[in-house]
């Protein structure tokens, strides 16, 4: 057992203790796990939770259970996560106590040796892989296909490269929904096609938990008032992995991103530093300079603080690294959110406050799921966007605050009919005889 797992007691597990024996020495998982356990309700296993050092990344796993929740409220959720972290266990054990959370690998050839997860594949009727950059859980997902007879698919992901192996999954998915429109061309052209394959947005879009307790007392500590200050996320264009994980980078690799980096942080953060200082100087409000990712707390002041004018400076606030709920709180009360990452608006969004993505060309076609919602008027190419564009469309929404806000709306409907037919469709896998 995983010593952040929670494996709850289940009816099945007493039965397949009588197999332990078997299992722990390292036969493969019994046929019977091909089929769902009898139970009132249908289940569903969820795979997500890469990555804990980017609150982007962890919103998309609140997001996802959300959906399912909203949509098919009548199915019980395992969540499978993949990142082992005990601070978002936490975090994810606070605001869904329902969803029972398991932890384990998959090992070579695909076995599985957590009774946790062997629990699970035994009891679900349906396996989703949550949003991400790609298919982060494929190895998970292959080990369902190999081990059970069950359906299973994938919700909200960028899908950018299809190998051999990818392509041999994805054709037993029995939905495909990929976070952009570009990805569904990236599968055409592999040859994978049909009425289960569609665009679904990042499952991000319903991240609706907050901590207000903690942000309103943020607020409350840094002189910030509902709707009278923006929020700003900087970014590099590659994200330096190598700092901060275990990803093994070769020094000419370093020196590559290095020098990108340097070479664009300047000219990229003077645009966002131009719709700072407009909205200062002619509100007279606020700024909070906040990160999504945890390397982004050391460029607050270097990229968007240090370079301001001195009679700019004072009204800026700086905020260190947070979970996404307490995240959500402050941005549900920004007047606006203006990011080079690309979850931090939609967190923004998904709590009603309108958005601004500042997209680097390296941050993949995800930026597309953008265009495909209508938020084109707030999506700004960097290379071909100038510092006075960025600050007079804000000033477009502080000045016509009611017509941002119907805009949002309308982008935000067409998240919630997405995804209601996306999990109508998964809802009708759930049905006996339907998978």
């Amino acid at each position: 057992m995983h010593p952040n797992g929670v494996f709850p007691f289940n009816p099945g597990r007493r039965r397949f203790l009588k197999r332990s024996a078997a299992f722990l020495a390292g036969m493969t998982i019994p046929a019977s796990l091909a089929r769902s356990v009898p139970r009132g309700k249908p289940t569903i296993l969820v795979v997500s939770g890469w990555q804990d050092v980017n609150i982007g990344d962890i919103g998309h796993t609140p997001g996802l259970l959300r959906v399912l929740d909203t949509f098919i409220p009548g199915a019980r959720v395992i969540l499978w996560k993949k990142g082992g972290g005990r601070q978002v266990h936490e975090f994810l054990r606070k605001h869904f106590p329902r969803v029972d959370i398991v932890y384990g690998n998959v090992e070579p050839g695909g076995e599985i040796k957590e009774r946790g997860i062997t629990d699970a594949f035994r009891e679900a009727d349906l396996m989703v892989h949550g949003s991400g950059p790609s298919v982060v859980g494929q190895a998970h997902l292959e080990a369902w296909a190999k081990h059970t007879n069950k359906p299973f698919g994938i919700f909200g992901t960028t899908i950018q490269h299809v190998d051999e192996g990818l392509k041999a999954l994805l054709r037993k998915a029995s939905f495909i929904y990929t976070r952009e429109t570009a990805s569904v061309a990236v599968l055409e052209k592999a040859g994978l096609s049909g009425p289960h394959i569609s665009f679904a947005p990042d499952a991000t879009f319903f991240m609706d938990v907050r901590d207000d307790s903690k942000g309103l007392r943020f607020m409350e500590e840094h002189g910030l008032q509902d709707r009278k200050f923006i929020c700003v996320v900087p970014r590099l264009r590659i994200t330096p992995y190598y700092k901060f994980t275990r990803n093994e980078y070769t020094a000419e690799r370093i020196r590559e991103i290095e020098e990108l980096n340097d070479r664009c942080k300047g000219p990229d953060h003077a645009k966002l530093r131009e719709a700072m200082i407009a909205w200062v100087r002619e509100t007279g409000n606020k700024v909070l300079a906040c990160p999504e990712m945890t390397y982004e707390v050391d460029l607050l002041d270097e990229l968007l603080v240090a370079p301001l004018p001195d009679d700019v400076k004072p009204f800026v606030v700086k905020r260190g690294y947070w979970l996404p709920d307490e995240a959500a709180s402050i941005y549900a009360r920004a007047h606006a959110v203006l990011s080079f990452e690309c979850h931090s608006p939609i967190i923004a969004a998904a709590n009603g406050t309108p958005c601004f993505y500042l997209r680097q060309p390296e941050d993949t076609i995800k930026g597309q799921m953008y265009y495909d919602l209508g938020f084109d008027d707030w999506t700004f190419e960097i290379e071909r966007t100038e510092g006075r564009q960025v600050a007079d469309r804000l000033r477009e929404v502080w000045t016509g605050y009611p017509r941002a806000l119907a805009r949002l709306a309308e982008s935000m409907g067409k998240v919630r009919s997405i995804y209601a037919r996306a999990t109508a469709a998964m809802e009708e896998l759930l049905q006996p005889g339907k998978a």
